[in-house]
C-alpha cells in the first residue's frame, strides 16, 4: 500500500515539475530575450527525467528548472538598454551572454554551501530569510506584465505608460483581463497556502487546469486579436 501511494505521489510530483520545466523554460526563452542557441524543451525533458530517475534510486531529490531563478539568470547575464518615452522608463534586452559556465559554478557553490550547516546557518534569524525572499518576490515584480496591468486600475488612463497592449486594446478588455488573472493566482494560493497537506496535492491539477481555461473559456469572453496582445510573445 506504501508503495502504491508514494507511486500516487511522485506522478504528482512529476506533473508539477514537467509544468514548471516548461513555464521557466517559455520565460527564458521569450523573444524578447534574444537568445541565439534556440531551445531544447523535449532534449531538456529527457535528459531531467533520466536524471531524476538515476536519483530516485539513491533516495537523492529531483532536478528541476525552477522559478524565478531561472529567468532571473538570464537577466543577470543581459545587457539592459533603458528608454525613457513620455516619463516613462522602458528596458529592453540587447544581448544575453549564452554560457553554461555561470550555472556550472552557481551550483558547485550551492553544493559547498552544504558545509555550512548546522554552523553559521543556524547563527542566522529566520527573519532574515523571509526578509530575503520577500525582497527577491518585491523586485521582480515589475517584470511581470500581469502586476503592470494590476497597476494601471489604479492609475489615470491618461498617465497609462506607453505598453504595446495600451494601445492595441481597450481599457475595459485590460482590466477583465487582469481581473480574471487575479481570480485564477487567488485560487492557486487557496490551494497551496490552505494549510490542508492533502489540498496542496491537488496544485499540479488546478495548473493543469489553466491551460484549458486559457485555451477554451478566455476565448468566449474575449477576442483573439486581444489575447493576443495581452498574453502573446512580444
Amino acid at each position: 500500500m506504501a508503495v502504491v501511494a508514494a507511486g500516487g505521489l511522485g506522478f504528482v510530483m512529476s506533473i508539477l515539475f514537467f509544468m514548471e520545466g516548461n513555464i521557466s523554460e517559455s520565460i527564458v526563452s521569450n523573444p524578447s530575450n534574444k537568445l541565439k542557441k534556440g531551445s531544447a524543451f523535449h532534449m531538456d525533458m529527457f535528459v531531467t527525467g533520466v536524471i531524476n530517475a538515476i536519483l530516485s534510486i539513491f533516495c537523492l531529490p529531483w532536478v528541476h528548472g525552477s522559478l524565478p531563478h531561472s529567468p532571473l539568470h538570464v537577466r543577470a547575464l543581459a545587457d539592459i538598454e533603458e528608454h525613457v518615452e513620455n516619463g516613462h522608463l522602458t528596458e529592453n534586452v540587447v544581448y544575453v551572454r549564452e554560457t553554461r559556465l555561470t550555472t556550472l559554478v552557481s551550483h558547485i557553490l550551492i553544493g559547498l554551501s552544504v558545509m555550512l550547516i548546522p554552523k553559521p546557518i543556524d547563527m542566522i534569524p529566520e527573519a532574515v530569510f523571509y526578509g530575503l525572499f520577500i525582497f527577491l518576490a518585491m523586485t521582480s515584480l515589475g517584470e511581470f506584465q500581469m502586476w503592470e496591468r494590476f497597476v494601471l486600475i489604479f492609475t489615470e488612463q491618461t498617465l497609462y505608460p506607453p505598453f504595446h497592449y495600451v494601445r492595441r486594446v481597450p481599457q475595459k478588455i485590460i482590466h477583465c483581463f487582469t481581473l480574471l488573472q487575479l481570480l485564477q493566482l487567488a485560487l492557486l494560493c487557496l490551494v497551496s497556502f490552505g494549510g490542508s497537506a492533502y489540498l496542496k496535492m491537488f496544485f499540479p491539477f488546478v495548473i493543469i487546469l489553466l491551460m484549458p481555461i486559457r485555451e477554451k473559456v478566455l476565448p468566449t469572453l474575449i477576442s483573439e486579436r486581444h489575447l493576443d496582445a495581452l498574453d502573446g510573445n512580444h
